[in-house]
């Protein structure tokens, strides 16, 4: 899944998640005057739980979650909406507005803002697709091979929803074989048991190289 292993970014020491929260500020705005930010991955690699990480360090950056966006008829096809609620309206420097899907009662809830912040998180599958990268600052793929974050997912949410993922795991490889997102990655971010590595991505481009890995800890990571 990994392929050739990307060289891991210059380590120096300190708090990586606040190194990497400063310097995705001093990114240049991608959608409006927004620095729009997608952290893609299999389904279960954890992109929910560094995209919370990453938002604290940030101070609070809102975090945009395609849960809220897909349904069940449309587990990826809801770009359209994404673009004409969320990006469009951001890219104006205008407060976007969407309805959250809900998952068990199977329709929309009541519409929720998502204000033009310096740094707003996209954060879930498909985050990175060819739709969505030309407004995106930087993409992060979080790299866990497919079949472990599947699993992982799996046990996560328990046999109550083990039909559902029969179905995703298809719509998941369906999408991924038509618009891969992983090989557009700036840098690869891997979980460890003592926190994440991130390296330099097969899409890096000019200004990612400056990213880097940091951590508390001898091994580099956070």
């Amino acid at each position: 899944m990994h392929g050739d292993r990307c060289p891991p970014l210059p380590y120096r020491r300190g708090p990586a998640i606040h190194d990497l929260a400063s310097r995705i500020r001093r990114l240049p705005a991608s959608c409006g005057p927004v620095r729009l930010i997608g952290v893609d991955g299999h389904a279960g690699s954890g992109k929910s739980t560094f995209a919370g990480r990453l938002a604290r360090a940030l101070g609070g950056a809102p975090v945009l979650r395609l849960d809220d966006i897909a349904t069940h008829e449309e587990l990826f096809g809801w770009a359209g909406r994404l673009l004409d609620q969320v990006v469009g309206p951001l890219g104006r420097g205008e407060t976007a507005r969407y309805s959250p899907y809900d998952w068990r009662a199977r329709r929309f809830g009541p519409p929720r803002e998502l204000p033009p912040a310096p740094v707003v998180l996209v954060e879930g599958v498909g985050a990175g697709r060819r739709a969505v990268r030309p407004h995106l600052a930087l993409l992060l793929w979080m790299d866990l091979p497919r079949e472990e974050a599947w699993e992982r997912g799996r046990a996560r949410d328990g046999e109550e929803q083990r039909e559902f993922w029969e179905g995703w795991v298809r719509a998941e490889r369906r999408h991924f074989a038509d618009d891969p997102s992983r090989p557009f990655a700036d840098l690869l971010v891997r979980q460890w048991r003592e926190g994440y590595e991130v390296l330099l991505g097969p899409g890096r481009t000019a200004g990612t190289d400056q990213f880097f890995t940091e951590g508390d800890g001898p091994l580099g990571v956070w």
